[in-house]
């Protein structure tokens, strides 16, 4: 499989700026791999097609508010802060992307909030947009902490041209999230409402959660045709032994095994044991799924519409089947499913 197998003619209009009205109520498009059938239905319909027993993964990891504007010294420049990662909780170390970033070089200060109470220097270059900051606060980590959260903003993604808006802080959340450390969404179960997953509950629906800290990574470009040739970056993965537990358990009995979303499938596929199970784990994980690909774990999946070129799209590929992924998206285009991370569901069985 090569890069363009990946390309498509996606209509701008189809790129959602804003989430569906209530969460659950998003377009929800069902792919059932052996026959081939296509359904249209609404997400809330999902509960139909599972049963007592059947087990849901979830990515449990919880977004920060990464991005920051600060000023730059002397010029007063306004310049983008995106955090990605702690490095050093002592001395108070990032790896950040600035924009512009020509203008950031060693040894430069940059000032945020109005009153300028938190300072950070510029101590190395990382890549051409990529900086390490050493952030500079009087007061203890969880102040410091506290204030990073208070002049940041929800790390929407690029393509959204508006403004953050005061709603965005929760609807680029999953209900459900609970370990801080992700700067993008597990964007497939942003769909899930309190009501439904009561509902899927009642039903006698397990759900295992897993952790893995969505980084900017998953989004990064793929510039070679050559697929074998890219390289991920890699992101935080916690799996314990109870969910370990739920998954292998409903393996056995030969239930349903679901991933919500692409997060939750690179985590599973990084965990297999040499028996085809889920092993506990806890570390780093740079996993790549591309066409051909046997999957180990979960023999269902939910997911949002993808981007043209993207390893999202690599991934739902190698679980549908090329030829059904590119029916499938040809449908979505025709009947007006939105796309990315405000966008519609599939439900692939």
């Amino acid at each position: 499989m090569k890069l363009s197998n990946f390309n498509f003619e996606l209509p701008n209009d189809l790129l959602a700026e804003y989430p569906a009205e209530n969460r659950d109520e998003a377009k929800l498009m069902v792919i059932h791999r052996e026959t081939g059938k296509i359904e249209h239905k609404m997400f809330k319909d999902l509960i139909d097609y599972f049963d007592e027993g059947d087990v849901m993964v979830l990515n449990n990891t919880k977004v920060f508010p990464a991005r920051l504007y600060g000023n730059k010294e002397k010029t007063g420049a306004r310049i983008e802060v995106f955090l990605l990662r702690e490095l050093n909780q002592e001395q108070r170390l990032w790896d950040v992307l600035v924009d512009p970033a020509r203008k950031i070089r060693i040894g430069n200060k940059l000032y945020f909030g109005e009153d300028e109470s938190l300072v950070a220097e510029v101590i190395d270059n990382t890549t051409s947009r990529g900086r390490t900051l050493r952030f500079l606060y009087d007061g203890s980590y969880t102040d410091f902490r506290r204030k990073l959260r208070e002049l940041g903003q929800t790390p929407l993604p690029k393509y959204i041209k508006r403004d953050v808006e005061p709603e965005d802080e929760n609807r680029y959340q999953t209900i459900y999230a609970k370990y801080e450390g992700a700067v993008a969404a597990p964007t497939a179960g942003l769909h899930f409402s309190k009501h439904l997953l009561k509902r899927l509950e009642i039903k006698g629906i397990d759900f295992a959660e897993v952790t893995l800290h969505v980084g900017l990574g998953t989004f990064n470009p793929v510039e070679v045709e050559d697929l074998s040739k890219h390289k991920m970056d890699s992101e935080e993965l916690v799996i314990d032994e109870k969910a370990t537990d739920i998954v292998n358990n409903a393996k056995s009995s030969k239930r349903k095994v679901c991933a919500v979303g692409t997060t939750v499938m690179r985590g599973l596929e990084s965990a297999v044991s040499s028996e085809h199970t889920l092993n506990t784990f806890e570390g780093w994980t740079n996993k790549f799924i591309f066409p051909p690909y046997d999957f180990s774990i979960a023999n269902c999946m939910i997911t949002n519409f993808h981007l043209p070129k993207s390893t999202l799209l690599m991934m739902v590929s190698a679980f549908i089947g090329h030829d059904l992924m590119k029916k499938a998206y040809k449908q979505a285009i025709l009947e007006q499913y939105k796309f990315y991370s405000y966008g519609d569901a599939m439900l692939v069985l």
